[in-house]
């Protein structure tokens, strides 16, 4: 697909997209979006099954007018009432103890899921952002990674049951774009964090805050050598926006640049936490990628956009959001 300069947009949806159909939209990713497109005076069709989204991530949006709930397994196709401006298709397990939890699930979503959202962007002429990932860079030889990389997949591994999804959206993308002319983007997003990730959620940055705030070691997989670079969700939100107000296909890198191992990033959170939790090391998971910061030269040339929040404040959003929620829960079995 062509990474071309396509349209310079300074953000937001744009006055002619303002029906919007949010795939995955009561997960952790997909209710950030909601909301902000709501504040954008957007319409918000909001599509999940619920596999592993959460109502209670919407459950502040469901009093709005210009929003609706559709549960939905998107597999089994795709309708929407009412017009179609944009299509963000997020659905999708994303986290690796989701994923290999729901294996079959993931490669169907993937695939069944996808062309099902591509069908409405096709009979709505919507415009479609896929969200796929850094994964299917895979383990990657070349650092840091382009939209021109090819990427390094173990297609037998057990992860390979996310990375193919996405690599098999990308490749569904493409051909609805060369074959029926169908407006579409597909932008790569790194490592996107915040409130509302679940406390169980498997991933680097809520294992270590659980496991700060319980004073338990935090659990590093590996030499924790292995470098991520993080988002924070505001900052993703921002871009999806942008994406959806271009007119450019992408593929499109969406992350931050800035790079840090996984030890650094568990000393950072043990500090932001005033936790004395130890540090403790465990056997490297299979097919981890041991690199991983996207070059967003793109994103930057076509959206005008780059990652706005320091990791240190959003870290401490995201602690804090897991601090209400544990007074919460306190609360609830005093009751």
């Amino acid at each position: 697909m062509d990474t071309g300069d396509g349209e310079r947009c300074g953000g937001g949806m744009g006055g002619d997209r303002r029906n919007a159909v949010v795939t995955g939209g009561a997960g952790f990713l997909g209710s950030h979006l909601c909301e902000r497109l709501l504040r954008e005076g957007a319409s918000v069709v909001c599509v999940d099954d619920f596999s592993t989204g959460n109502p209670d991530n919407i459950a502040h949006l469901m009093s709005d007018d210009r929003f609706s709930l559709v549960k939905r397994d998107i597999c089994t196709g795709l309708e929407v009432d009412g017009p179609v401006d944009a299509i963000v298709h997020l659905a999708s397990p994303a986290s690796p103890q989701d994923y290999l939890r729901l294996p079959v699930e993931t490669l169907r979503v993937g695939s069944a899921g996808t062309l099902a959202a591509l069908e409405l962007a096709k009979r709505t002429a919507a415009r479609l952002v896929y969200a796929s990932s850094s994964e299917v860079y895979g383990d990657p030889l070349v650092h840091p990674q382009d939209e021109t990389y090819w990427g390094n997949v173990n297609p037998l591994g057990p992860r390979s049951v996310y990375d193919e999804s996405k690599r098999f959206g990308e490749a569904a993308v493409a051909a609805f774009v060369r074959e029926h002319g169908v407006d579409a983007c597909v932008v790569r997003l790194f490592n996107t964090y915040g409130p509302r990730m679940k406390p169980d959620d498997g991933r680097m940055v809520p294992n270590f805050v659980v496991q700060a705030l319980e004073g338990k070691p935090l659990t590093v997989y590996g030499s924790g050598r292995q470098t991520r670079s993080l988002c924070y969700v505001s900052d993703t939100v921002e871009a999806l926006l942008r994406a959806v107000g271009s007119d450019h296909p992408g593929p499109m890198n969406l992350g931050n640049p800035v790079e840090m191992t996984v030890l650094e990033v568990a000393e950072l959170i043990r500090d932001l936490t005033g936790s004395t939790s130890e540090i403790t090391f465990l056997p490297g998971m299979e097919d981890d990628p041991r690199l991983r910061r996207p070059d967003i030269a793109l994103a930057r040339r076509v959206l005008g956009w780059q990652p706005e929040v320091p990791l240190r404040q959003g870290l401490a959003e995201v602690i804090s959001s897991f601090r209400d929620l544990r007074a919460a829960a306190r609360l609830g079995a005093v009751d």
